[in-house]
Order: structure tokens, then sequence, then C-alpha cells
């Protein structure tokens, strides 16, 4: 008989063992779909799960977030290791923005010359990765990657789960659909074994637009960690000469898109400054509206109570929530909604919008329909002006957010990546 396997490595063996297609990660992320790539990597690593993660471009993992410690330097390489492929692609193009990039890079790399064409290059690698790596199952994250999915479960006979963050019928406001997408969105879930949708809300969408059953979508939460945010010095904050001044902070955090709703949010402060006028609205993000949302607030004459930061990373995100009396999330269709924990968690209390799956877990945010302007501008009133109602809803989100965490979102993955198996499993018995 051979010599036995140490007890730890035996128990990380039995894990199954993930090739998960995803896009970006911290800090080289320009949305919410790293932070939650992110998130649930590495709190399926600290399960001792082994990840195989397939990005499009090589970033410098080893100076950011990636490292991953284990007691044993060969277990952190059976843990989690990356493969990088060389892709334009990233979660939030368009056919428009990608056209821009041009077809080729040089005269090595060459791409498709369309962002379709480029989505199926990536799907035949996605085949070639999924008949030279070992691996249990696939996990492919969005319509991007579902093609490479598609290709690597041809290949090698496993089964595939695909997570929805975003539909298109999301990033496009419910209106403008591309039919392309849609039937790559589509062809991706009934191809899939099975399907994780970040809400309810988004598991709506899925069966009711798409066509997928209800028994084959499972519903996990996203999360938040609580070493999200670095460690943030008041002193310095740019910030914090406005509260010295007297000035009420209102933030809006996200891609300046359709999606986002970042009008609603300018509508919405316009009526608030009518009657509180010592209010510094801050928009924090980029995106396509960001010259028409400059535009609009000069027309609606709040141009010197408007504050557009840019996008924000780290500490400076942080000291955004820190020093903010209020976050607002006015989204037209949010699948969940990361950034609301965060702001919970950096201390401010938050108003969701109805059209947003966070709002299932959040039950002391207050809500309100993207569209209504007014009760938008009444409830921002309510709480600037109210700071026994601020304080009692920041204790009541942060009690709440403690059970929201990517540890209870891992665990809920790792039991449908394991029901997953045993269903395929019994499948091929037959």
């Amino acid at each position: 008989m051979g010599a036995k396997l140490p007890l730890k490595r035996l128990v990380v063996l039995q894990k199954p063992k993930i090739l998960m297609f995803g896009w970006e990660f911290p800090p080289h992320n320009s949305g919410g779909l790293g932070t939650a790539c992110l998130g649930l990597t590495k709190a399926l690593t600290r399960r001792k799960i082994p990840v195989i993660f397939v990005l499009p471009k090589k970033m410098p993992v080893s100076d950011g977030p990636l490292k991953f410690v284990f007691p044993e330097k060969e277990e952190e390489e059976m843990i989690f290791r990356q493969i990088v492929v060389n892709s334009r692609l990233s979660p939030y193009l368009t056919s428009s923005s990608y056209r821009a990039l041009g077809e080729y890079s040089d005269e090595n790399h060459f791409y498709g010359p369309s962002l379709i064409d480029e989505v199926r290059r990536y799907a035949l690698l996605g085949g070639l990765i999924g008949k030279r790596e070992t691996f249990d199952i696939i996990y492919a994250h969005d319509w991007l990657s579902f093609g490479a999915g598609i290709e690597a479960k041809k290949v090698s006979g496993k089964p595939l789960i695909v997570q929805i963050h975003a539909t298109e019928f999301d990033r496009g406001g419910g209106e403008n659909v591309n039919q392309e997408v849609y039937e790559i969105e589509r062809r991706g879930m009934e191809e899939a074994d099975a399907v994780v949708a970040v809400s309810q809300y988004t598991k709506d969408i899925v069966t009711s637009r798409y066509g997928i059953p209800k028994e084959k979508v499972f519903v996990i939460h996203n999360g938040i960690d609580d070493e999200a945010f670095e460690k943030w010095d008041a002193a310095r904050s740019g910030l914090l000469k406005l509260k010295e001044a007297g000035y009420k902070l209102v933030l809006f955090v996200g891609r300046l898109t359709v999606q986002k709703g970042p009008d609603y949010f300018l509508r919405a402060a316009e009526k608030v400054l009518r009657r509180h006028k010592k209010t510094m609205f801050i928009i924090a993000g980029s995106g396509d509206m960001e010259r028409a949302l400059m535009e609009e607030a000069a027309s609606l004459g709040i141009g010197d109570r408007l504050l557009f930061a840019g996008f924000l990373r780290g500490k400076d995100l942080f000291e955004a929530y820190r020093l903010a009396d209020l976050f607002v999330m006015p989204s037209v269709s949010e699948p969940f909604g990361i950034v609301p924990l965060e702001a919970i968690s950096g201390g401010a209390p938050v108003i969701i919008s109805k059209q947003s799956g966070v709002r299932e877990v959040l039950r002391h945010a207050m809500t309100v329909d993207f569209w209504d302007v007014d009760d938008m501008a009444n409830k921002i009133l309510s709480v600037l002006l109210h700071a026994p109602l601020q304080k009692t809803m920041v204790q009541n989100l942060q009690k709440e957010i403690q059970s929201v965490t990517w540890d209870a979102a891992a665990e809920k993955a790792e039991e449908v990546i394991k029901n997953t198996l045993a269903h395929s499993s019994k499948k091929k018995k037959r």
C-alpha cells in the first residue's frame, strides 16, 4: 500500500476543481462584475476549492488582491491558477466602443472585426483551454464568456454553470435590446446545467424573458468582505473641507449609463437644492453619459453644487462613503448592486431603487421608483434634515450586512456546484 496523503491535502483534493471564465479583477476593473468575481473566487479558495481563473488580459495580480495565502506553497498553486487569453473583451464593451479599438493591435495579435466576432473567437479559445486543462466543472460569468464555457463543455464533457450578473434588459434599461447579445445569453443559459442569478429580481427576468425553467435557476446574492477598504485618513480628505464648511454630501457611485439612472439623480438634486442649498451632490464614476450629465446640470442651474469625481477606488472611494451623509442608487434596472453594501460598510445610510436586487437583503434601506424624482428628493431631504433617522438607518443597515458576505455566497455556490455534479453524474449513468 502507498503512503497516506496528509489529511489537510486530502480535503483539498476532494473538493471540485473549477474552470472559471471571468473578465476583470480589482484593481483592474471598471465595474461591479470584477468586484463580484474577486469576492466569490477568494471565498471559494478559503473553502479550499481549486479555481483555474481565465482572464482576458495579463494583469499584475502579484501586486494586487489575488494573494491567496495558504500554509504550503504547493497547496496555494493547487488552489488558484490564472490563465490569460489575449483578447480585447471587457464587461461593458459595446459594438461601437469595440470598433473604436481597431481590428488588430499588431502583427502578432489579431482580433475579431466586431464585438460578436471577438466573442466567437474567445469561444474557440475556451474550447482549447477546456481540452488541455483538468477540472470537474465549468463556471462562466456573463454573456461574453458563455460561448467559451459552452465550447469547454463540449470538448470536456464536464457540466457548465453560468452566472448572470446583468442581462441585456438591465444594460439597456429595458429598451434597445441587442438581439445578438440576447441570443448569446439565452443559448448560454439553455446549454448550462445550472444558472446562478444574483437576485430573485434577476431570476424573474431570466425565467420570464428568456424562458429558462425556474428549477434550473438558483439565487445567490452577492456580498461584501470586511477588508473591502484600506485604512482611511480623514485629515487628508479633500471632501472634509466641504463638511467643515457645513455642506451635506449626497453621493452617487456607478457607471454613467442609462442603466444606473444618474439623470434621475440630477433631477432629484435640483429639487433638493430648492429647499436645502448647502448640499453638495457627488457623482463618482465614468461612462458615455458624462458629458450629457454635465450639460444637464448646467441647464438645471446646479453646476456649482455638483462634483464630478471620476472613477474612484480604494482610499478615495472609502473617503467618499465615510463622509457622505447619504448614498443614493437610482438604477433603472439593477440585478443586485454591491455599491450600497460598500456605502453602508463606510457608514452611509442608503436610498436604493425598487428596481434592484439588493433590496432583497436591505430591509432598512429607503426605496424609491427610479423615475419618481419627487419621492427621491423628499426622501433625500428627510435623511439630511433628521440626524436621528440617519443614525438609526446606519445602525440597522450595518447589522443587516453582517450576514451578506462572500463566504455566505461561496457556501451556496459550493452547494450548487456539488448538486450539479451529482445530477450530471446520474445523467451519464442512465
